[in-house]
């Protein structure tokens, strides 16, 4: 179906939203966490993101119309950001802020390009475009103002992580809506006479 093909699976964009939500949730409700844990706790959402983004370019379940490699980009910069923050956990304050931000920035600028590539399947569509431009944005913030706390910066991944997996899950509510649009036009066309 095209809508797979250019927009990806509904279901691995929510699982990703649910992730996302379930990352921001645990960091706004322990905002006092040590940075240990809240790199080890960004290294998991990350390396999960990467690992299923990997697993559904590999698999076929994510098929990629011609983009794979933004991709497999996507999916190593993510698991590369996860094992640098397990491998690395007594990592700085401002080095983890700044990980943190290479990763916003490289999956955001990824993100805007596939919601500009899928600007023809489905328009008037702007979540996609939507969070990517608020990875992006978090990325600049973070580079911008590095000499805030940890604590600020947990609180910040917190609520740009529940935001994005907000988006994510709206465009996967958007995408079952036109999926099922599909299956009824195919459908009503197979009942009608000949």
């Amino acid at each position: 179906m095209m809508i797979v093909v250019v927009a990806g699976d509904r279901r691995s964009h929510a699982l990703r939203g649910v992730i996302a939500l379930l990352f921001g949730v645990a960091t706004l409700v322990w905002p006092a966490v040590t940075l240990t844990a809240l790199v080890l706790l960004f290294g998991a959402f990350a390396l999960i993101e990467g690992l299923f983004t990997l697993s559904g370019v590999t698999t076929g379940e994510l098929r990629t119309g011609g983009r794979k490699w933004p991709l497999v980009t996507h999916g190593v910069a993510g698991v590369l950001t996860g094992l640098i923050a397990f491998f690395w956990p007594s990592i700085t304050t401002l080095a983890l802020l700044y990980l943190i931000a290479f990763w916003a920035l490289l999956t955001g600028l990824l993100e805007l390009g596939d919601a500009y590539r899928f600007r023809k399947v489905l328009s008037n569509d702007w979540m996609l475009a939507a969070a990517g431009v608020l990875r992006v944005a978090f990325g600049v913030f973070l580079v911008a103002a590095p000499g805030d706390g940890a604590l600020a910066i947990t609180w910040l991944i917190g609520w740009f992580a529940l935001l994005w997996g907000a988006m994510h899950l709206a465009f996967a509510w958007r995408l079952r809506q036109l999926h099922t649009q599909i299956e009824r036009t195919v459908g009503s066309y197979g009942a009608q006479p000949a």
